[in-house]
Order: C-alpha cells, then sequence, then structure tokens
C-alpha cells in the first residue's frame, strides 16, 4: 500500500514539475503561426488618377496603413496602424489577432488594409487603387515564411496609393 501511494505521488510531482517547465520551455514541436499583411504605398501619378494604374508612381516612406478585421457579426475584433519602410513596403505581423469562427472571420473574409497618412505632404489625398478609401481585402498569394519554431501567412492588399492634391481638373 505504501508502495502505490508513492507511485501515486511520484507520477503528481513528475506531472506538475513538467508542467511548470513547459510554461517556460515550449515543446519544440509546438510552432508559433503569425498573419501578416503586406502592401506598397504609392504616390500615384497625375496622368493616372481615376484609374488603378500604378505607372509613374512612387513609394511612400513611412505612410501609415490602418488593418481592421471585423468578425462575421461586424464587430471590429482587430485594429492596428503599421507604417511603412523607407521603400514603402509594409510588412505588418497582426500580433494579437484571432480568428473567433474559422471560416467566417478568417483573414481573407474579415480584414482589410486601409491607407490613413502620407509622409509627403506634396502627395496626401487618398486614392482608391484596390478599393482603399473603404479597405483594401486581403488577397491570398500562398505566400509564407517558415522557421523551426515560426510560421507566418502573408497576405496581399496593396498596391495602396494617395495622390498629389495639385491634380488639374484635366487628368481627372
Amino acid at each position: 500500500m505504501a508502495l502505490r501511494q508513492f507511485s501515486i505521488l511520484s507520477l503528481l510531482i513528475v506531472a506538475f514539475t513538467y508542467t511548470k517547465a513547459s510554461e517556460h520551455y515550449p515543446h519544440a514541436t509546438e510552432k508559433k503561426i503569425e498573419v501578416v499583411v503586406e502592401a506598397t504605398v504609392y504616390c500615384q501619378s497625375c496622368e493616372h488618377f481615376g484609374t488603378w494604374s500604378m505607372i509613374g508612381a512612387k513609394p511612400i516612406p513611412s505612410a501609415k496603413v490602418s488593418v481592421t478585421c471585423k468578425t462575421h457579426k461586424g464587430q471590429v475584433s482587430y485594429y492596428k496602424v503599421f507604417e511603412t519602410d523607407k521603400n514603402g513596403y509594409l510588412y505588418a505581423p497582426l500580433k494579437g489577432f484571432k480568428i473567433q469562427h474559422y471560416i467566417l472571420d478568417h483573414p481573407l473574409q474579415s480584414c482589410v488594409a486601409k491607407p490613413v497618412w502620407s509622409s509627403l505632404e506634396s502627395c496626401s489625398l487618398l486614392s482608391n487603387v484596390n478599393y482603399g478609401l473603404n479597405g483594401a481585402p486581403l488577397r491570398y498569394e500562398d505566400k509564407k515564411l517558415k522557421g523551426s519554431r515560426y510560421e507566418a501567412i502573408i497576405y496581399a492588399a496593396g498596391p495602396l496609393a494617395f495622390r498629389p492634391s495639385n491634380c488639374s481638373q484635366t487628368h481627372y
């Protein structure tokens, strides 16, 4: 009887120790999967304003882009503003984004990217390239970054654009 109690007590101690250790040292097989949105933000030339053409467009460094996700019930479940790099490229890891309903709250259906601020004073009016006025829907392009304990599923949302405020009426 004493041996049986010792065995049960030993199992409980081992289980408790393993649980506490696993909090500090995650299993090697656990992978952190992250959702990432990428886009490039441009200044669209006056000649192409009113179209989705990016001919002659120049990237905007330090532009701000919001990513908003909503649940299938229309409630905002994620919102954050990100900044582009010096080449106008946006890499936005959606840390904290959670899918409540696997199909209906998937990033392709629930998230949009919207340019919100341009660092170029001469090119600061929002253009509707890729539906940027209301938020560009995300596209899945089968692009992933993989590491031994990290995986990023990347969705595209661009290009996005601002336009100069001094475009003449002939370019509309």
